[in-house]
C-alpha cells in the first residue's frame, strides 16, 4: 500500500532515498501535487512515463530549489527571464530555455529546450534542498486527467504504483503553473496559470506573445486535458436550465458546477456551488471537479466563467476539461 506521511526530517531523508535509488516520490507544490523522479536519471523519468501513460514526446518540468542553478540547466538565460525568475521564484511560473547538454531527451520530449521552475511550496523547497539537485515533475495522476491537488487525489489516481506520497495539505493555488518560452525574440505565453499576463508585461515591458505553429511543446497544452471522465460541457449562465431540461427529457442524471446560477426546484441531480472570485474558484476548482467524476451521474455541465483577465487561467482549464477527447488523457 501506498505510503501517505507527513514530511518530518525522517521521511524527507526517506524521500530523498527513494529519488537517489530511482524511485518516484509524490510530493506538494503551491499549484499540484507532482510525480516526481531524479532529472538525471532517464530511467526513473521513464517510469514517470509509464506510470502516467503520458506520450513520451510531452515533456515534464524539472524543478529547482533556488534560481542560482538555472545554468545547470540552460545554456543561456535571457534577460527577460531573469527578470522574471527574480521576480515571480519561487512561485507559480515556468519558464522554457534552451537546454544545456546534460540535460537528457526523456526530460525535455526530444526538443532542444528544458522546461523548469522554483515551486514556493514549504515542504517542495525542503524535499529539493535535502535532495540537492532536479526533479522532473509532472502532475502526480493519469495523463489528461484532473490534476491531483490532495494527496488523496495522487493516491485515487496512482494507489500503489507512486512509491512515496508527502502530505503537504491541499495546494493553495490549485491550478497548474504559467508557462513562458524564451524560443523566439520576444517572450511567448504556452499556459496562462497562477501568474497572469499582465503581471508578466509589468516586469518586461511588454505583453508575451500568444502561442503559435513555433511554440515549443510544454505540459498540459494539449487540446483535450485536465479532464473527468464523465462526458462535461460548458454552458452560458442563461441557458443552464434549458440545457437541464434537455438531458433531464434523455433521463440522464447530471451534475452541476454553478457559479452564479440557483439550481431548478425540481433538480434531482448533483449541485455543487463554485465561488465567485477567480482565485478561490481556481483553487477549489480541481476537487470540484473530481467529487462531481465520482458522483455517479451520466453528465457534467460547468456554468461558463466571466471573460476577464483575472479568469484566463481558470477559461483555459475548463475549455481543455470539457473538449471531449477521450484518448489524451495529465
Amino acid at each position: 500500500m501506498v505510503r501517505v506521511v507527513r514530511a518530518t526530517l525522517k521521511e524527507l531523508e526517506n524521500a530523498v532515498t527513494a529519488l537517489r535509488d530511482g524511485e518516484l516520490v509524490a510530493f506538494p507544490t503551491e499549484t499540484v501535487y507532482g510525480l516526481g523522479a531524479n532529472a538525471q536519471n532517464p530511467a526513473a523519468v521513464r517510469r514517470i512515463f509509464e506510470l502516467k501513460e503520458r506520450p513520451p514526446d510531452h515533456p515534464v518540468i524539472v524543478h529547482l530549489d533556488n534560481p542560482k542553478y538555472l545554468h545547470r540547466w540552460a545554456r543561456e538565460v535571457p534577460e527577460a527571464a531573469q527578470k522574471l525568475a527574480a521576480r515571480f521564484w519561487p512561485g507559480p511560473l515556468t519558464m522554457v530555455l534552451p537546454r544545456s547538454e546534460n540535460v537528457h531527451d526523456v526530460v525535455t520530449g526530444g526538443q532542444d529546450t528544458v522546461a523548469i521552475r522554483v515551486p514556493s511550496h514549504p515542504m517542495a523547497q525542503q524535499l529539493l534542498t535535502a535532495f540537492g539537485g532536479g526533479i522532473a515533475a509532472p502532475s502526480a495522476n493519469r495523463f489528461g486527467h484532473v490534476s491531483p491537488t490532495t494527496p488523496r487525489h495522487v493516491a485515487d489516481d496512482l494507489e500503489d504504483a507512486v512509491d512515496l506520497i508527502l502530505d503537504g495539505g491541499a495546494c493553495d493555488i490549485g491550478i497548474e503553473s504559467t508557462i513562458v518560452a524564451f524560443t523566439t525574440d520576444a517572450p511567448m505565453l504556452l499556459r496562462p496559470g497562477g501568474i497572469g499576463a499582465d503581471a508578466i508585461a509589468a516586469v518586461l515591458g511588454q505583453q508575451p506573445l500568444a502561442a503559435d505553429a513555433t511554440a515549443p511543446r510544454a505540459s498540459g497544452t494539449l487540446a483535450s486535458h485536465y479532464a473527468t471522465r464523465t462526458p462535461a460541457q460548458l454552458v452560458a449562465p442563461d441557458a443552464l436550465r434549458a440545457e437541464l431540461a434537455q438531458l433531464a427529457d434523455r433521463d440522464e442524471r447530471i451534475a452541476v458546477l454553478a457559479r452564479t446560477a440557483a439550481p431548478p426546484d425540481d433538480f434531482d441531480g448533483v449541485w455543487r456551488d463554485a465561488p465567485h472570485d477567480a482565485h478561490a474558484y481556481a483553487r477549489a476548482l480541481y476537487a470540484n471537479l473530481r467529487v462531481l467524476d465520482n458522483s455517479g451521474v451520466d453528465a457534467i455541465l460547468v456554468e461558463q466563467v466571466p471573460d476577464d483577465h483575472a479568469w484566463d487561467a481558470v477559461r483555459d482549464r475548463l475549455a481543455r476539461a470539457t473538449a471531449g477527447v477521450d484518448d489524451d488523457r495529465d
